[in-house]
């Protein structure tokens, strides 16, 4: 039990090393993923799965380079730099071609057509009624009768369209409701 509060104050205040060279290992390693995303990446509505394994990834990967623990920058910048290729390389390959886009990005699910709910779709998606409900809700929408179409689209947003109009809604908040 006293090991519990046995801390080092020192070690835990007082930089082991230089105190600059956190700063510019930080600085090089933010302004080189910065520089690498903004060429590589393109700008979407949301993050994808893709998208936030990509970040997860890189997060690991820039660590050792910003920490120095026996990694040097470069090391860390030429994994992020391949990291973030294998990314562009994918995503540019989906849209390419229709087969790597089927193998890469999940079809849309229906899950209400003509006011009724796609059951099988539903369990097939672990989607309850209620958590379903609540995304039409988002959307101004109470009765699943006025439901013309709503799916589940690979990004995981949800889209409705109403009965009686070919209004298209989606859950983004960065669009709106009314696309």
């Amino acid at each position: 039990m006293e090991e519990l509060w046995n801390i080092d104050w020192y070690a835990m205040f007082v930089p082991a090393g230089s105190v600059l060279e956190p700063l510019i290992r930080g600085t090089i390693m933010y302004l080189g993923m910065f520089v690498l995303l903004r060429i590589f990446r393109r700008q979407a509505g949301s993050i994808s799965i893709a998208d936030l394994l990509l970040i997860v990834i890189i997060a690991d990967a820039s660590q050792n380079g910003m920490a120095g623990e026996a990694k040097s920058i470069t090391e860390a910048m030429l994994l992020i730099g391949t990291i973030i290729f294998w990314d562009y390389f994918l995503d540019w390959l989906g849209f390419k071609s229709k087969i790597m886009s089927r193998v890469l990005e999940p079809e849309p699910v229906l899950l209400v057509k003509d006011g009724k709910i796609q059951k099988r779709n539903m369990d097939k998606e672990m989607l309850t009624e209620e958590e379903l409900m609540s995304q039409i809700r988002l959307q101004g929408i109470d009765d699943i009768g006025l439901v013309k179409e709503c799916r589940l689209e690979s990004d995981g947003e949800f889209s409705v369209i109403k009965t009686g109009g070919s209004e298209k809604q989606s859950n983004r908040k960065d669009k709106g409701a009314v696309n």
